[in-house]
């Protein structure tokens, strides 16, 4: 795994903890398709949660919470629609599309955000 890949995966792991810590259950990291990956799909209560992690290391270019712009929620949506084809259709709740930010500074705890409802 190239660097890149490990602070991504640093990142969903801790985007993993935070969900969890919310009362959140993780089905599925990393669903992939055709079309694209899902890094994190979850369930919030009866509510299916397609989760898209953007981890930046501090002083980058973008902050991760504007990563995600028109395009890539358009992507998330047709992604959660294939993994809701895939298995057996949307629950009771609906679906959700969250977004969790993390940035690592220099030095300290990472601090990581999570902003329901993104698209």
């Amino acid at each position: 795994m190239n660097a890149r890949g490990a602070l991504g995966r640093y990142g969903e792991d801790l985007a993993v903890r935070l969900l969890t810590g919310a009362g959140m259950s993780v089905l599925e990291r990393n669903w992939r398709c055709r079309a694209g990956e899902i890094d994190i799909v979850a369930m919030d209560g009866d509510a299916l949660v397609v989760c898209e992690v953007k981890t930046r290391r501090k002083g980058a270019f973008e902050h991760p919470m504007a990563a995600v712009g028109p395009a890539k929620a358009d992507r998330l949506r047709r992604l959660a629609a294939l993994w809701l084809e895939r298995h057996g259709g949307p629950p009771p709740g609906g679906v959700r599309i969250d977004l969790v930010g993390v940035v690592l500074p220099e030095r300290g705890a990472p601090l990581a955000e999570h902003v329901r409802g993104v698209a």
